[in-house]
Parts: C-alpha cells; sequence; structure tokens
C-alpha cells in the first residue's frame, strides 16, 4: 500500500529537469496566419487565416471555408485523410479529405445524446476524441455510428487544450494533465505548473508556459526547458526533432539537439 502511495505522490508533483535542451537554428522564412495548425515531415504546411482553413503542399494550394459557420475554432491535420474542422459556435465539425472535399459533417446538435463539445482532435479509424463541457468528460466518439466508444472519469478543472494520435489522448486542464488510451483509461495524471498549451509529436509531448516550451520526460515526470532565442512567440509546432515557432510575422525553423 506505502508503493501505490508513493507513485501517485511522484506523480502528482512534477519535476523540472535540470538541464535544458538545446535547438540549433535552421531557417527563418516570412509568413502570416491566424492560427499554425501543422507542419508534416514533407514540409506541408496547415494554417487558418480570416476563417479559412489552407493547405500549401509544393506547388498545390488548398483551401477550405464555411461561410453559414465562419470562425474556425479548430483543425487537426494528424491524418492528412479525414481532416476534422470544428466549430464551436456551432457545436459542429466537418471531415474533409486531403484535398479539403467534405466528406461528412457532425452536428453535435442534432444527436440522440446531446454532447456540448468545447475540444476535439483526431482519434484511430472513425472516431474522435471530443471534450463534452456539460458532464466534464472525454469522450471517444464514432462519428460513423453517432455512438461512444468510451467515455473518462470527469475532470477536476477546466479544460485548457487536447491533443491525441491513434493511441492516446492527453488533455491539459488548469491543474492537470491527463494521459488516456484507447479505451478510455487513465494512463497518468500530472500537476499542471502554469503551463496553457499541448503540443504532440510521435508520442512525445511538450507543453507552452509564459512564451516557452517544455518537453515532458514521462519516464522521469520531469519537464526540461527547450532552449530557443527570445521571440515574440505566437505559437509552437514540433515535428519529430524540428521545433517551429511563429511570431506573429516570420516561421522560425530549430533543430532539436538532444532529448
Amino acid at each position: 500500500m506505502k508503493t501505490v502511495f508513493y507513485i501517485l505522490l511522484f506523480i502528482s508533483f512534477p519535476i523540472f529537469g535540470q538541464e535544458s535542451i538545446e535547438t540549433t537554428f535552421v531557417s527563418k522564412i516570412p509568413f502570416e496566419a491566424d492560427t499554425l495548425i501543422g507542419i508534416d515531415n514533407f514540409g506541408t504546411i496547415y494554417f487558418t487565416k480570416k476563417n479559412t482553413l489552407y493547405k500549401i503542399e509544393d506547388k498545390n494550394h488548398y483551401s477550405y471555408s464555411n461561410v453559414q459557420f465562419g470562425k474556425i475554432t479548430s483543425a487537426n491535420s494528424f491524418n492528412p485523410l479525414k481532416i476534422p474542422v470544428f466549430y464551436e459556435d456551432f457545436n459542429a465539425a466537418y471531415i474533409l479529405d486531403n484535398r479539403f472535399a467534405e466528406i461528412l459533417k457532425i452536428d453535435f446538435n442534432t444527436m440522440e445524446y446531446y454532447k456540448n463539445v468545447s475540444l476535439l482532435s483526431t482519434a484511430n479509424d472513425n472516431a474522435l476524441w471530443v471534450f463534452n463541457e456539460d458532464i466534464q468528460q472525454l469522450e471517444l466518439f464514432d462519428y460513423k455510428t453517432n455512438k461512444t466508444r468510451a467515455t473518462t472519469l470527469p475532470i477536476e478543472s477546466k479544460a485548457l487544450d487536447l491533443k491525441s494520435n491513434y493511441n492516446y489522448a492527453w488533455l491539459l486542464t488548469e491543474k492537470y494533465l491527463y494521459k488516456y488510451n484507447y479505451f478510455g483509461s487513465l494512463v497518468y495524471k500530472v500537476k499542471n505548473d502554469g503551463f496553457t498549451a499541448l503540443v504532440e509529436s510521435n508520442d512525445a509531448i511538450f507543453l507552452v508556459k509564459e512564451l516557452q516550451l517544455y518537453y515532458f520526460n514521462e519516464k522521469e515526470t520531469s519537464f526540461q526547458l527547450i532552449k530557443t532565442p527570445e521571440l515574440l512567440t505566437k505559437q509552437f509546432l514540433v515535428t519529430n526533432e524540428t521545433v517551429y515557432i511563429y511570431d506573429s510575422k516570420n516561421l522560425h525553423k530549430f533543430q532539436l539537439n538532444n532529448k
């Protein structure tokens, strides 16, 4: 019983690593966007600007906007063949293909079991992770069958950000960082010490705090600062070992030296 207590205590109080992670400057290009959505290994850029989602892929450019719904709350490029575009004001989402054609509309208002969704992210197969504000729970929702595959226990504080891949979902709240598996079971729960946003890349988690990026070492339950120049940062992205920083005017690219 004592062993269980010590493990829970360790997880509840994260450690900030003594060694920072160095980066090497790679490039800087002029760039303008409202929100940077994603950059893949091939340099394809996804971003939003003036209520429109854009994809720049070599010489091919794609765009998507919905005049009826207006402002895009979030989009996710993790699966480029099924891109969810979320409109929180209308409690609805669209799934787009790789050419930004609409595959499916998801209206959470008209479902048998109403969902008041505030956060949404890609999951496996034909599923999405959605945070239901009314019940304060994260749900794995199958948008083909309109059924919930898994539901987590209610959280204890306001949800701030959600990131996911095919196997896991990470939910950042004002008090804790949660990691859940595909079955909705809690993998770990770590105290949030002022972080405001999440970044995920290949199961690695990074967190944003006061315009700085930190790497979360799951094995040691510690946070390491990613050393970058002082920039008026608007947004961070990480793709494998590459860190992108968008400062409202330029897109900066850095290589992680160790992790």
